[in-house]
């Protein structure tokens, strides 16, 4: 199952996320250690430049990250203050290909997923029906996970919140009980993780939730201090106790450092644009899921 990273803070080259830690992005793209270990179905990096513009910058390949040497090459050359990252492991049946790569990008969004929609193929064409125009042009693949930013999209057009980081966190939701509604009346009660990541640029909201058993619900992890820097040979985040300059939200830490927090089951975190964090739970309605017991707590 997939593996992703998003990082705000102080600028950082990307080698720092992706290549220098002990368990860095790529290495978890052939060595995951707490899933299985083998995500080389593509990968894909989102970075933002905002001097230049608002939308991010993408680079995606269907190749496995560990021996795209372009990725080397533009990772240790690229600075950046907000970056997601993804590789990726497909479902059976579903395509290897670059428009099902993550980060998912529309305007100024990035989206990640790591999960699986039980039995999406069985809703997929009544989600679709359901999008506004611009929503459902924004997804060009085929992937549950970019279905999903497709609800978000349409939730943000919606949403009634003026401070943008809880209207990003209120889109989301919606996203997820907007999809456990359609899982209900299909009568679809395979279990469905919902592990999501969403950034603009200057903010960021990551959730941890699924429906059924609390052990199959990817695992997720937010870090913070001052800066995340590589010297001595090992990477590690500076003042992580007392500053909150830099957050990181990752599949799995991604180095030996202390610090690293698993997020909760069922749960969010909110990195504002002075880069807070707030935690909180999920408004989950859990009725849509086919009952209390059935969502993971």
């Amino acid at each position: 199952m997939c593996r992703f990273v998003l990082y705000l803070g102080e600028p950082v080259l990307l080698e720092t996320l992706l290549f220098k830690p002990v368990n860095s992005l790529v290495n978890q793209s052939y060595d995951a250690e707490e899933r299985d270990p083998l995500n080389g179905d593509g990968f894909g990096v989102a970075w933002y430049v905002p001097e230049i513009a608002p939308e991010p910058a993408v680079f995606k390949s269907a190749t496995p990250a560990w021996n795209n040497r372009n990725l080397i090459h533009l990772s240790r050359m690229t600075r950046s203050e907000c970056v997601l990252a993804h590789v990726r492991a497909v479902a059976p049946g579903v395509a290897v290909s670059e428009n099902n790569c993550h980060p998912f990008v529309s305007d100024k969004f990035s989206f990640m997923h790591n999960g699986d929609v039980g039995k999406f193929q069985s809703l997929r064409r009544s989600l679709l029906a359901a999008l506004s125009d611009e929503s459902f042009r924004a997804i060009q693949g085929e992937t549950d996970s970019e279905h999903l930013f497709g609800l978000f999209l349409d939730c943000w057009q919606s949403v009634n919140e003026k401070d943008p980081l809880l209207a990003m966190a209120a889109a989301l939701e919606g996203a997820i009980n907007r999809m456990l509604e359609l899982l209900r009346q299909k009568g679809i009660d395979v279990e469905s993780q919902f592990n999501l990541a969403v950034s603009d640029g200057k903010r960021a909201v990551a959730t941890r939730c699924g429906t059924g058993n609390a052990k199959q619900i990817p695992t997720l992890y937010w870090h913070q201090g001052r800066r995340y820097v590589f010297e001595n040979g090992a990477c590690h985040m500076i003042d992580y106790d007392v500053r909150s300059d830099t957050v990181i939200i990752a599949s799995e830490p991604l180095s030996d450092d202390p610090g690293w927090e698993p997020l909760e089951p069922n749960s969010m975190i909110l990195v504002a644009e002075d880069h807070r964090v707030t935690l909180c739970p999920l408004n989950i309605d859990a009725n849509l899921s086919g009952g209390e017991a059935a969502f993971a707590s």
